[in-house]
């Protein structure tokens, strides 16, 4: 297992960047999930623009906020000079664990303070060599010019749904001590917390922005799924402990083709350090697979159905594909007291909720259909 990308480049290619040691191997795989979803949207955008399905439209080019420029670009500087600039500067002594100096308050305030008055300097810079803002300007916008900022707010609202719904698994845990928030504020992330609230943000966003909501969500169902398996990716190859339970069984005979890590792993040098005193369910490994099956069926199909009826698809594949997982990942054996996990709860109700939209969608569809 690589818990930093430096393990992972050091251990496959031989060569040592330590630089990389600052890059967790999960959290790597997370930006790329965010980055595989944003570019799989954008094609899929930019496909309903060529059809017709989604239209340019005339925007007000809006006046700049000046003050929010200059404190941003402030605040930004500060951040680079506070932390990277003091990172880079005494790297041999926390290369170790760059990840808790940098979720510390150890910094450099005087590079700190440098680099905001030369973000500061550097942002006066270019709003001088822009045109004078004349009030009534228009410019065509097309939907898939939204994707960067979009992609930010799903990152914004998906983390923090995937942490309310991790503290609400183990609310217990919370209660008791509620510091356990910022302990390590990138552990403990549920995926359907981070699904739903990020799929909120997502057409919250994309209806300020003139976006019909059933299109937004048939264009981010293939991709989710997509993301999904990246994301997954990143669970193995960090063994972040979200593997399955104890497998000692043999590997039938029908399976021998199948590597053993496939069937039987014990997740070696993983990011927590944990050693298993027996091999787990590699559920990583069929996650990503499904999730990647899953998204290939679902590309394959996206140009075939009425506005809605991707995505409800896209509901009841993920909510089977984890449904079917969860009997042999660890998890808590009940949430708050019914004989089922809290993923287990949401898989049934995406899958109800699924069936439920395509029966809805294609009746709407066919009543506004002459």
């Amino acid at each position: 297992m690589y818990p930093t990308l430096y393990d992972a480049v050091l251990d496959i290619f031989g060569i040592s960047i330590p630089a990389f040691k600052i890059v967790m191997m999960f959290g790597f795989f997370v930006a790329l999930a965010f980055l595989v979803t944003s570019w799989v949207m954008t094609l899929e955008i930019k496909r309903k623009e060529a059809d017709g399905t989604l239209k340019p439209f005339q925007k007000p080019v809006e006046k700049p906020n000046l003050l929010w420029e200059y404190i941003s670009s402030v605040l930004v500087g500060f951040i680079f000079g506070f932390k990277l600039v003091y990172l880079v500067l005494n790297f041999s002594e926390l290369s170790e664990n760059p990840q808790a100096f940098l979720l510390s308050t150890e910094g450099s305030i005087l590079w700190g303070i440098l680099l905001a008055i030369g973000f500061a300097a550097l942002k006066y810079y270019q709003l001088k060599k822009e045109p004078p803002f004349v009030e009534g300007l228009t410019y065509t916008f097309y939907p898939h010019m939204m994707m960067g900022n979009l992609t930010l707010v799903a990152a914004i609202t998906g983390f923090a749904g995937a942490k309310l719904f991790h503290h609400l698994e183990h609310f217990d845990e919370l209660i008791k001590d509620p510091m356990v928030l910022f302990v390590d504020p990138f552990s403990g992330l549920t995926f359907f917390g981070g699904l739903l609230c990020g799929a909120a943000g997502v057409l919250w966003y994309a209806g300020k922005n003139g976006v019909n909501w059933k299109t937004m969500l048939d264009a981010g169902g293939p991709a989710m799924m997509l993301a999904y398996g990246v994301g997954r990716m990143g669970c193995h190859f960090s063994g972040d402990g979200d593997w399955g339970i104890e497998n000692l069984a043999p590997k039938p005979d029908w399976l021998s083709w199948l590597p053993d890590w496939a069937w039987a792993y014990d997740y070696p040098n993983n990011v927590h350090g944990i050693i298993l005193e027996n091999p787990v369910w590699p559920t990583p490994v069929y996650e990503i697979t499904m999730a990647f099956i899953i998204f290939a069926i679902l590309w394959s199909i996206r140009k075939k159905f009425a506005p809605g009826v991707l995505f409800c698809i896209y509901f009841i594949f993920a909510g089977i594909e984890r449904f079917s997982i969860e009997s042999i990942r660890v998890n808590p054996a009940q949430f708050k007291g019914v004989a089922f996990t809290q993923a287990e709860i949401i898989s049934m109700a995406m899958m109800l909720i699924g069936l439920i939209g395509i029966f809805y969608f294609n009746k709407i569809h066919k009543s506004k259909t002459p």
